[in-house]
């Protein structure tokens, strides 16, 4: 899979330096896969919740910290649409962003 605003998880883990090293596997590890609907998606991150949209939002470092993503499966691209701690995410429609 290709990941589109890689820039932005980088931005933010310097930021928030405990989230670099989760980040950077999660980095490696979706650039090493290919899945062609949510339900593969799940196979490799169970605790992932799949939103309409094709949207998924991805627990990481324990659920401190969310990340969302807008998946093109047929092009294999993550478009990143959001980063951010617990409490950021609360607020944010994530239909929307």
């Amino acid at each position: 899979m290709r990941v589109i605003a890689e820039k932005t998880i980088r931005l933010f883990w310097e930021k928030h330096a405990d989230a670099r090293g989760p980040l950077e596997a999660w980095l490696e590890h979706v650039k090493k896969s290919h899945w062609e609907n949510p339900s593969e998606l799940l196979k490799d991150y169970g605790d992932a919740a799949i939103l309409p949209n094709n949207r998924a939002v991805f627990h990481i470092k324990g659920n401190r910290y969310r990340l969302v993503v807008q998946i093109h499966y047929k092009s294999s691209i993550f478009f990143i649409r959001f980063i951010g701690i617990h409490a950021e995410y609360d607020k944010v429609d994530m239909m929307k962003v």
